[in-house]
């Protein structure tokens, strides 16, 4: 386990664990979920109890009939990994990235295909289904993401370094929150890059012009 997790101060909403819980997450909102779970003893904890209320909840609940081909379609969600699971704290050696992130990258973080994006950010796209997608992003210290807002939700999830910006301090294990009413300029802070993973449902809102005209090339 980490030695931070006592640190994070910035938790998963009851919403998203209970949607996790429930299945009804996008593949890029159950990635950042899973991933700040094995970095959080208190979300974790959290999460087996709704987990624990679902269960109870289905057991109270009147047998309905279901599709003959039920069984066969739940093992092939557990054979795509697309089910909700509580995830144990596993870390590769000498790796940032928890067990959940580590299926969805190669290498550490010098070795990844990092993607230019411009004022010297990087991002990689990590493959998932759906309409939401996630990215790893790399920052460099002192380095400013241009300001923006949301036309929906975004997760970011601080897996090195750390960010602040019009609300808070977001350090390593800490997940920010952010939904239409939020507008924000993230500065990484000196001293290491910041490496987060974050996940969207919808584009960023940029102001200024560059970022607008370079939004198209870069998907976010």
């Amino acid at each position: 386990m980490m030695n931070n997790m006592k640190q994070i101060k910035h938790h998963l909403t009851e919403p998203l664990l209970m949607g996790y819980a429930a299945g009804t997450l996008p593949e890029a909102f159950n990635l950042v979920v899973a991933t700040h779970i094995t970095m959080c003893d208190t979300c974790r904890a959290a999460l087996a109890e709704y987990e624990a209320v679902g269960g109870e909840v289905m057991l109270d609940s009147n047998p309905v009939d279901v599709a003959e081909d039920a069984l066969a379609a739940t093992l092939a969600l557990i054979d795509g990994g697309t089910m909700a699971e509580t995830p144990a704290p596993v870390r590769a050696k000498n790796s940032i990235f928890p067990g959940p992130l580590q299926d969805y990258v190669s290498g550490d973080i010098d070795s990844l295909k990092w993607r230019k994006i411009g004022g010297g950010v990087s991002q990689l796209v990590l493959d998932t289904d759906g309409d939401a997608s996630v990215r790893l992003l790399r920052i460099p210290a002192g380095t400013a993401v241009p300001d923006h807002g949301h036309h929906g939700t975004e997760l970011t999830l601080v897996l090195q370094g750390a960010f602040t910006d019009e609300e808070d301090r977001f350090g390593a294990g800490d997940v920010e929150v952010a939904n239409e009413e939020l507008h924000h300029t993230p500065v990484a802070e000196e001293g290491m890059d910041c490496i987060c993973l974050a996940a969207t449902d919808a584009p960023l809102r940029f102001n200024g012009l560059m970022p607008r005209i370079a939004q198209k090339f870069i998907g976010i």
